[in-house]
């Protein structure tokens, strides 16, 4: 094995899950929650800074001025860029390091925009699902009622969708910006996990 993952997902959809999984039958690092905590480690940022502004959309309108500005390092432009860009580049910087080190399973943090330009090392992924089947999984690991579920999916999808349209020059959960969408619904989780691993399979084979 000797692909790096990135899973994209809706909220409710099972993908931090299946990543997880995913990692664990593969023997490789895991890495959702765990990159804030590297990032902050690596950034100097405190992990409570980094946590807040975790994949939520900024009000900013300077999205040129980031780009250019990790694009040609980190210049004078930089120190003035709000906090929001700041923890969003110390993502980016560190989800590349840990690219870097070997195969591994990353969620969500636009990480497949993070590693577009590492070509045949990666596999990126999306996971959705029917809106009752996420709704379901919501109620049970949340401990909430189906209004309040449905509250959070919904609002919890537009906060990843901004995020991921704002710092990413493809379109969040569309088709053509990943390599492979799954219906955890259709499948459940470990159809799911079987399948994706099956494509892993098939991928390395033909590379």
């Amino acid at each position: 094995m000797n692909t790096i993952i990135t899973i994209g997902r809706q909220f409710g959809s099972g993908g931090r899950e299946i990543g997880k999984i995913i990692a664990e039958k593969y023997g490789i690092p895991y890495y959702d929650k765990e990159l804030l905590t590297r990032a902050a480690k690596e950034s100097g940022y405190c992990e409570e800074m980094i946590e807040k502004h975790d994949e939520r959309p900024t009000n900013s309108l300077i999205y040129n001025l980031v780009m250019d500005s990790y694009s040609f390092g980190y210049n004078s432009s930089y120190i003035d860029m709000p906090i929001s860009q700041k923890i969003f580049l110390a993502q980016f910087d560190t989800i590349k390091k840990i690219a870097d080190e070997g195969p591994c399973v990353i969620v969500g943090r636009c990480a497949d925009y993070a590693l577009s330009e590492y070509g045949n090392r990666c596999i990126h992924v999306f996971i959705h699902a029917d809106e009752e089947s996420k709704i379901k999984r919501i109620m049970q690991r949340h401990e909430v009622d189906e209004n309040k579920a449905k509250d959070m999916m919904v609002k919890k999808d537009k906060q990843r969708q901004s995020y991921y349209n704002y710092y990413s020059s493809k379109k969040w959960g569309r088709a053509d910006t990943y390599d492979l969408t799954v219906n955890s619904g259709k499948l459940g989780i470990e159809g799911t996990v079987r399948l994706i691993m099956q494509y892993v399979e098939d991928f390395e084979n033909k590379n």
